[in-house]
């Protein structure tokens, strides 16, 4: 195991060992035959994009998943090839690097007619054949091609298939609730999906995968998983939802623990206003430990008043506002040196905080608490 580096001013510590456990607990719940994609976006929900998915490939994922092609070449760019992973890339724009993505061998998510148009240009421009993933929407709203504009899509894109310049890799689509158990909208995009996978494969398509899952239904919902499921949030050890059940229930451990230096210790007496507005004032006599983090580092500013950080052996409250950075915890009769360790969030062994404990602070979801932590906080790795 790699030790743990002396406190530094702040870093986020990446068990690696945890997200490989992960993926494997994940792979376990799947069929066989059914692959994981390891969602590797946004740097990884943080994590950092190039180690994550390495490692994510070590326990056994075959996919990765990015949204925008920027991250998925970047992904190449770092040595991972086409021997070692598929990466499917959902978010494109019109004028995004679509050749490039072709060159890349990326699977290349389509919505719409203008979306195929630009891939089969870039195929004609490259002299390969486009990959591509025809995307669904089957009740989220969001990207994917509408029910009604479904033939008109799998016609052209099959007549391109045709001519040699794509293949259609995939059908897929998104649920929009299967984080809320039981809500309707489940079984509703589940039945739009066969309906529109159907139409697809009468037409002729001949998919190497078609999927559906994301965190909430890989870990509850079997009859969602098809040829391949897409965890993110849960392959580093975040539970996708607390009604679904902890990190804990699920058998995941999470994989990022925030620490940092306290910068400054100081007494100060009763009545003493505490960072920008004064809105914590002290009610006695008291000691401040001042922690180097702040909302450019991704610490919520909406936690203000109310994050939780084990400083000691007691979690303390974040007092008065979180300021760009830096914050104020009030240590009351307790004392630290200047250079103790704060635990911000953590797996919670040690009773630190959990990323989750910080999104019911923050009144927001354990998904944004890991992802906007920012570059200014070095990425420590263990276990690599």
């Amino acid at each position: 195991m790699t030790e743990t580096p002396p406190p530094r001013r702040a870093r986020a510590e990446i068990d690696l060992g945890a997200l490989r456990a992960n993926v494997r607990t994940l792979r376990a719940r799947v069929a066989p035959h059914a692959q994981v994609m390891a969602v590797v976006k946004a740097d990884a929900y943080g994590h950092g994009a190039v180690r994550c998915a390495r490692a994510a490939l070590d326990a056994g994922a075959g996919w990765l998943g990015t949204a925008t092609p920027h991250e998925a070449l970047a992904l190449r760019a770092a040595g991972i090839t086409e021997a070692d992973a598929r990466i499917l890339c959902w978010l494109w724009t019109p004028g995004d690097p679509w050749a490039d993505g072709v060159e890349a061998g990326l699977d290349m998510s389509v919505s719409g007619m203008w979306a195929l148009r630009e891939a089969v240009e870039a195929a004609r421009a490259t002299g390969k054949r486009a990959r591509v993933q025809l995307k669904a929407d089957t009740g989220l709203g969001r990207n994917g091609c509408q029910p009604a504009d479904w033939p008109e899509l799998v016609g052209e894109a099959l007549k391109a298939e045709g001519r040699g310049l794509l293949e259609i890799t995939g059908l897929w689509s998104h649920f929009a609730c299967a984080d809320e158990p039981g809500h309707p909208s489940i079984a509703s995009q589940l039945d739009v999906f066969h309906t529109m996978l159907e139409h697809a494969e009468k037409a002729g398509v001949e998919p190497e995968v078609r999927h559906i899952a994301n965190s909430p239904a890989t870990l509850t919902l079997p009859e969602t998983h098809f040829d391949l499921v897409r965890p993110g949030i849960a392959m580093y050890g975040v539970s996708p939802s607390p009604e679904l059940g902890t990190s804990a229930d699920f058998g995941l451990r999470p994989v990022m623990t925030l620490a940092a230096s306290i910068a400054l210790v100081k007494r100060v007496p009763a009545g003493h206003g505490v960072s920008y507005g004064h809105h914590y004032v002290t009610e006695q006599e008291t000691h401040l430990g001042l922690v180097p983090l702040g909302y450019a580092d991704g610490i919520p500013r909406h936690a203000s008043g109310r994050g939780p950080v084990l400083v000691g052996d007691r979690v303390r409250r974040v007092a008065g506002r979180v300021a760009m950075d830096q914050f104020v915890v009030d240590l009351g009769s307790d004392t630290v040196e200047p250079g103790a360790e704060a635990l911000i969030f953590g797996p919670g062994d040690r009773g630190e905080p959990t990323a989750e404990d910080w999104a019911r602070a923050a009144d927001t979801i354990a998904y944004e608490i890991v992802t906007r932590i920012g570059a200014r906080v070095p990425r420590v790795y263990l276990n690599g």
